[in-house]
C-alpha cells in the first residue's frame, strides 16, 4: 500500500475524470482515479491533502463507539417516520405545487432520502433521530427533485425558495448525520 508523509492509501481505479479522497468508516484512506491518473500525481494529490487527511482520522478515532440499532429500534423509528413525515411531505407539496405518488420509509445506509423518475418519495427511518427542521430540509429536498431531477443551480434555488436557511440543515446531517448512519452498518 502506498503511504505519504505517514498515511497509507489504497487506490482504486475507475472509469472516472476526476479524483477524489475518502476516508472510509473503518479509517482507511482511499483515492479514487481514473485508470491513467500518474503514480505521481496520486502520490501529490494525498500529499497536498496530508493536513485535512490527518485531521479526519484524529476525529474518527475521537468518535464514540455507539452500538447497532436493533432491528427493533428501526423498526419503531420506520412506525415513527411512517406517522410524522406524511402530513410534512404534504404540507410542502402543497405549499410547492407538486405532486407524487408513494412514500416508502426504508433504512437506508447510504440516503437520507431519494426520488424516483415515478414520483416515488423514499426517506431514512433514521431521520426520526434529527432536529425537525433537519427532516423538513430532507422533505423539501426531495419534493424540489419533482420539479429538477438533478442537483444544478436551478434546483438549489428551489430548495432556498421554501427554505432559505436550507445550509444550516445540510451541513447539520454532513456533521452528524455519518454516526447514524453507521449505526447501521454494523
Amino acid at each position: 500500500m502506498p503511504e505519504v508523509k505517514g498515511i497509507e492509501y489504497e487506490i482504486i481505479r475507475s472509469n472516472r475524470k476526476t479524483m477524489a479522497l475518502q476516508i472510509t468508516n473503518e479509517g482507511k484512506v482511499v483515492v479514487r482515479c481514473s485508470y491513467l491518473t500518474n503514480p505521481q500525481r496520486i502520490y501529490t494529490f494525498v500529499a497536498s491533502k496530508s493536513e485535512w487527511i490527518k485531521a479526519h482520522l484524529e476525529k474518527k478515532k475521537n468518535e464514540p463507539k455507539l452500538p447497532p440499532f436493533t432491528q427493533e429500534e428501526i423498526k419503531i423509528l420506520a412506525d415513527k417516520a411512517l406517522v410524522d413525515l406524511p402530513p410534512r411531505i404534504k404540507y410542502f407539496a402543497e405549499k410547492m405545487n407538486v405532486s407524487y405518488n408513494n412514500v416508502t420509509v426504508r433504512n437506508q445506509l447510504t440516503r437520507w432520502g431519494s426520488c424516483s423518475g415515478k414520483r416515488n418519495l423514499n426517506f431514512n427511518c433514521l431521520l426520526m433521530l434529527t432536529p425537525e427542521k433537519v427532516r423538513d430540509y430532507v422533505v423539501i429536498h426531495e419534493l424540489c427533485h419533482l420539479k429538477e431531477m438533478n442537483h444544478s443551480k436551478l434546483f438549489w434555488a428551489e430548495v432556498a425558495k421554501v427554505m432559505p436557511d436550507y445550509k444550516i440543515y445540510e451541513n447539520w446531517l454532513k456533521e452528524n448525520g455519518n454516526t447514524l448512519i453507521k449505526r447501521l452498518r454494523k
